[in-house]
């Protein structure tokens, strides 16, 4: 045994994947050297091979001590000491090769020997595999990249969970700049949906930042999602409100059928034609005039002439005779009409409305969100707004352009600026789109079988939560099940990983987890990975800032790594303030100086944190 300084010990219990090991006598003092170097015997976490054959099996070490004792001997293990408990993963071969899962497992007496260096260059994979991109080191050898497989991280999912100041923003934005490397991936696909902003000013070297209230240098940046593109669900959502009535409900489909046909009469669209249409085609028409012609059919007065009932709005004239004012949709301005009377000496009578849909609340909602500007993106979206007619300047395809098709990699999609109530519809909506336009393209070469789509999306427990049934979530399934065939994966960030609905994290191929101090949320997260890993990830709460456990397809094995972070211009806007900065202009410890909120007053009203000062010597430059 001496001549074999890896030696750990023997096999003496095997219950399926998990393997109880009783030390040799020698290696009971902790501490091996072999080439010079030092190893830590026993420590969790850590890596064990298994020679059997022709084959060396792995495992990673989960208990040690009493707690690793087979029940069967634990009367005469009165301290246990010298046992440990390791769970399998893979194996390797003379060649070079590993693989995870077994093909045979190891029987009672089998040496058991601690991984070196070495044998970690062989399970890890090899840097020059151009598949292969690296995002750290392994935190027990700095030596070693740590390799993630950019094939499944993207089409097979992953999620990246860690309690608040654990580094996921960094950690994201590290994986951010690997993925979108020019020299390797020309030609990759990336959008974030940046609920906080965290982004916005980081990264506009590598990626075209979209915002609802931008610069004036970036205003062709301004984030505009046309609301003839939502299908009736979300258009419903974000116009109208919640609709239950049937009748209500088949009233407004079938006016705004009407207008898309009435717009696509007008102005042709290549794929659709008026026997297909229906009212979710993608098809410009005029919110506005919808507006105008419900309001003048359910809130207008109407004039009755003999037996001819509603015959026409009961416009208000003035002395002249002439009508005072008929309104105008664009300007959402109503009609002034005359006032109800039914009284015998009224010729004609003047009556209100007896249209069957109860909707004139909800109609008048909607007047006030196409007022008012917080919408402007949604119901006033430049060059995709359609006029009466339903003809705009530009359609879909530009707008995918836009997000999809720039110059570089990444679309960050700033969405801080979007009114709360709606976010939740919008997101999803946004999702729809994209996976909708993919979908049916996933042939061509704009599709994602040919470029697939990495989708990020930012605090997910915000809209994807476990009894969550709103758009974002049912997209997000919807990618989840479904975008590994057609090119789209998910990347979904959590800091409660509980909130999350457990049916998108189970579908999450690979996991980055940070630290983790609630019990709920590391049990959450043990839960979601398929390898028998309780005891790597008992070490979540004391892991440090900006190390992570990275297990699942996008690894040969499971990883304990210290993520290497970005440049410090190119990290997100989420780090912890310093109440006590010896370094920076920031802290209580400065000097007091005068102070004028009236910047901060102007960046509220504007809703746009970035300073009016930079931006000054911003368009200066």
């Amino acid at each position: 045994m001496g001549n074999v300084p890896t030696r750990l010990g023997t096999v003496e219990d095997v219950k399926g994947s998990t393997i109880s090991v009783v030390l040799d006598e020698d290696t009971a003092s902790g501490l091996a050297l072999v080439k010079g170097h030092g190893y830590r015997i026993g420590q969790l976490g850590s890596f064990v091979r298994i020679p059997i054959g022709y084959l060396d099996l792995f495992g990673v070490v989960s208990q040690v001590g009493a707690s690793a004792v087979p029940e069967s001997v634990i009367e005469q293990e009165e301290y246990g000491r010298r046992w440990m408990t390791i769970q399998l993963i893979g194996e390797g071969n003379r060649r070079g090769e590993f693989k995870r899962g077994l093909s045979q497992y190891p029987t009672i007496g089998d040496i058991v020997h601690l991984v070196t260096e070495d044998d970690l260059k062989l399970i890890y994979g090899r840097p020059e595999s151009p598949q292969f991109i690296t995002v750290g080191s392994l935190a027990s050898a700095e030596s070693i990249p740590a390799l993630i497989d950019i094939n499944n991280l993207v089409t097979r999912h992953s999620a990246i969970v860690g309690s608040t100041g654990t580094g996921k923003s960094t950690t994201v934005a590290s994986l951010l700049n690997s993925i979108s490397q020019k020299d390797r991936f020309r030609s990759a696909r990336i959008i974030v949906f940046d609920i906080h902003g965290e982004y916005a000013n980081t990264m506009r070297d590598r990626a075209n930042i979209f915002r609802i209230n931008p610069d004036k240098k970036y205003e062709e940046f301004a984030l505009h999602i046309p609301y003839w593109a939502l299908n009736f669900e979300e258009l419903l959502s974000v116009t109208f409100g919640d609709i239950s009535n049937d009748t209500d409900r088949g009233g407004i489909i079938e006016r705004i059928v009407e207008k898309k046909l009435e717009a696509l009469k007008k102005n042709p669209k290549k794929g659709v034609n008026e026997n297909a249409l229906n009212v979710d085609t993608p098809v410009p028409f005029s919110i506005h005039q919808l507006w105008y012609e419900l309001h003048c059919l359910i809130i207008s007065t109407h004039l009755q002439t003999g037996n001819q009932s509603l015959a026409t709005i009961a416009f208000e004239k003035g002395a002249d005779d002439q009508i005072t004012d008929k309104g105008d949709a664009m300007s959402v301005r109503p009609p002034k009409c005359m006032p109800q009377d039914l009284s015998t000496s009224a010729s004609p009578k003047v009556y209100l409305s007896q249209s069957r849909l109860n909707i004139r609340r909800p109609l008048e909602a909607l007047a006030y969100k196409l007022r008012d500007s917080r919408y402007d993106f949604l119901f006033d979206p430049g060059d995709w707004l359609p006029d009466i007619d339903g003809k705009s300047k530009k359609d879909i395809d530009e707008l995918l352009e836009k997000w999809l098709g720039g110059e570089k990699s990444i679309t960050i999609l700033d969405l801080s600026g979007i009114p709360r109530d709606i976010l939740n519809t919008l997101i999803g909506a946004l999702l729809r789109i994209i996976y909708d336009a993919l979908f049916w393209g996933r042939n061509i070469s704009e599709g994602g079988r040919e470029r697939p789509l990495l989708v990020v999306l930012e605090e997910a427990h915000a809209y994807l939560g476990k009894d969550d049934v709103g758009p974002a979530a049912e997209a997000v399934r919807r990618i989840v099940k479904e975008g590994r065939k057609y090119g789209i994966g998910a990347m979904i960030i959590s800091q409660r990983p509980t909130e999350v609905d457990a049916t998108i994290l189970s579908q999450c191929g690979t996991v980055f987890a940070m630290r983790l101090t609630n019990t709920h949320d590391r049990s959450q997260v043990t839960s979601i990975v398929s390898d028998n890993l309780e005891g790597l990830f008992a070490m979540l709460p004391i892991l440090r800032t900006g190390e992570a456990i990275i297990v699942g397809e996008a690894v040969q094995i499971p990883v304990r790594t210290m993520i290497e972070p970005p440049p410090k211009s190119e990290r997100p806007d989420s780090q912890d303030p310093l109440v006590y900065d010896d370094k920076g202009p920031g802290g209580w410890n400065r000097e007091r100086e005068p102070s004028d909120y009236s910047e901060v007053i102007e960046l509220w009203r504007r809703q746009n944190p970035r300073s009016i000062r930079i931006k000054d010597l911003d368009e200066k430059e």
